[in-house]
């Protein structure tokens, strides 16, 4: 149909503005908007969590050691022996060369390195849609995306989405230029996709996503891109087949909740920060750009509907949903939203386009009202400034032990010739021993140190509690 191949390259009607592919300084909007909301997050400086100083942890090592490690399935300290990087391998490897760096080793560089790739994303996104539609349609889907509540969340958190983010807006760029100008852009949609999946596995959904677009809109024309989306998956296919072997397959399932069919609500959910009027917005104005947005309904339509369905049927087998593997796909629902509002009539365009963005303004401030997610740098603070050459420091689990290992290492090494890590226990006997241990629910997590301290006859004479919004720590001072 010559019509599809027209919505691809130029819109039509007397008030569509044609597609731009000369790039303008606006196109930056975004980009920056997304690195100053991150900058305010930062600001606070609060201490990795566990997730965060995981990523530390592995970071650190060599490429030989981080690949070892993932090959034979296993941790690359004592305490995380029976947590290997498995799936996440290819973010570590890009975190020790950003770390190799010199001064870019601390804890804000790391977070830092997620919002630069964030921020790429977001420019690439941008550029996109502004070649499929306007400059409109592409600065407003960009800004859409950088308010974004969950977006935000995890732009600023040493962890890989946002480098998923990056590959997904140079695989989205690639298949624009693929459709707009063959046969360029099939190598960047490869080599991109192929990164997509590396940097998180659930992205090759949206990459499947992208060949879908392709096919309907080209037909068998799209059969080198198909192609090269099929090439890209593979690597990201091998890395899953290398913890299946070694035994690390499903080792995350556990955690995950099964949704009950409603994977689908709950993503859109999360997307809209749990915040009514957006969520009502978002799916309104998204259906309208799927219906009736120029050049990019096909697009944004298979990249939400197509991640979707596979997750829905994946479902079927064991539980995959939380809101942040699912942020590569829900990228395409605020873009159809952005284009969606400017398909109302002329008078409403910059009003409802204004009101989307404030209501994405509005569930993102609880995150620049949130607390520490934990607190151990505080805790090893703590320490550093009451404990006594030869007490022993005790880690009681593997949260506290990446915790202190990390912050003895970089702000309070005299700590380190008597921290105890496991799987060793406390070291009796001593007349004074520091304890740090999780909370969970409000309970100490047990410990078989309780029975060693209370058999060499120690009691706890002194606890400091470190509240936080993901994991609690406590200290316990234990005297004879």
């Amino acid at each position: 149909m010559s019509a599809t191949v027209e919505r691809v390259s130029a819109p039509r009607g007397p008030s569509a503005a044609p597609p731009s592919r000369r790039w303008s300084a606006v196109e930056l909007v975004p980009p920056l908007a997304v690195v100053l909301l991150g900058a305010v997050l930062l600001a606070p400086g609060h201490g990795l969590w566990f997730d965060e100083l995981f990523t530390a942890e592995v970071g650190r090592r060599s490429y030989a050691e981080i690949l070892t490690a993932v090959v034979e399935g296993r941790g690359t300290t004592s305490y995380l022996a029976d947590v290997p990087p498995s799936y996440n391998a290819p973010w570590y490897l890009v975190v020790h060369t950003w770390m190799s760096v010199p001064g870019l080793g601390g804890d804000t560089s790391l977070r830092a390195l997620s919002l630069l790739a964030t921020a790429g994303g977001l420019a690439l996104v941008t550029r996109s849609v502004t070649r499929l539609t306007s400059r409109a349609a592409g600065v407003l889907a960009g800004l859409v995306l950088a308010v974004n509540p969950l977006l935000l969340e995890q732009a600023v958190e040493a962890r890989p989405y946002g480098l998923a983010l990056l590959a997904t807006g140079g695989a989205l760029l690639g298949l624009v230029r693929r459709l707009q100008e063959p046969p360029r852009g099939l190598l960047l949609f490869g080599l991109a996709g192929a990164g997509m999946g590396l940097a998180h596995w659930y992205a090759l959904t949206v990459l499947a996503g992208f060949v879908a677009a392709a096919l309907l809109l080209r037909g068998r024309r799209a059969l080198p891109v198909a192609l090269a989306g099929a090439a890209a998956a593979l690597p990201a296919v091998g890395l899953v087949g290398v913890n299946l072997v070694n035994g690390n397959g499903d080792r995350n399932a556990d955690w995950l909740p099964d949704t009950g069919g409603r994977l689908a609500d709950l993503a859109v959910g999360a997307w809209a920060g749990g915040l009514a009027p957006l969520l009502a917005l978002t799916v309104g104005l998204a259906v309208l750009g799927a219906l009736r947005g120029t050049g990019v309904r096909v697009v944004g339509a298979c990249w939400v509907v197509v991640p979707l369905v596979l997750l829905l049927l994946a479902e079927q087998l064991r539980p995959v949903y939380l809101p942040r593997y699912l942020l590569a796909g829900l990228l395409g629902l605020g873009v159809l939203a952005a284009v969606g509002a400017l398909t109302v009539p002329r008078p409403a365009r910059a009003p409802v386009a204004g009101f989307l963005v404030a209501c994405s303004l509005v569930a993102a401030v609880p995150l620049f009202d949130r607390g520490p997610r934990e607190r151990a740098d505080d805790v090893v603070a703590l320490l550093a400034e009451r404990q006594r050459a030869g007490e022993p420091v005790v880690a009681a689990d593997l949260r506290s032990a990446t915790g202190l290992d990390h912050y003895v290492r970089t702000s309070a090494p005299q700590l380190r010739p008597d921290l105890v890590l496991p799987p060793d226990d406390a070291r009796p006997p001593q007349e004074r021993v520091w304890l740090v241990r999780q909370v969970v629910g409000g309970e100490v997590v047990p410990s078989d140190d309780d029975a060693i301290l209370l058999d060499a006859g120690l009691r706890i004479t002194a606890v400091y509690e470190f509240p936080a919004s993901h994991t609690e720590l406590v200290v316990q001072l234990w005297e004879a």
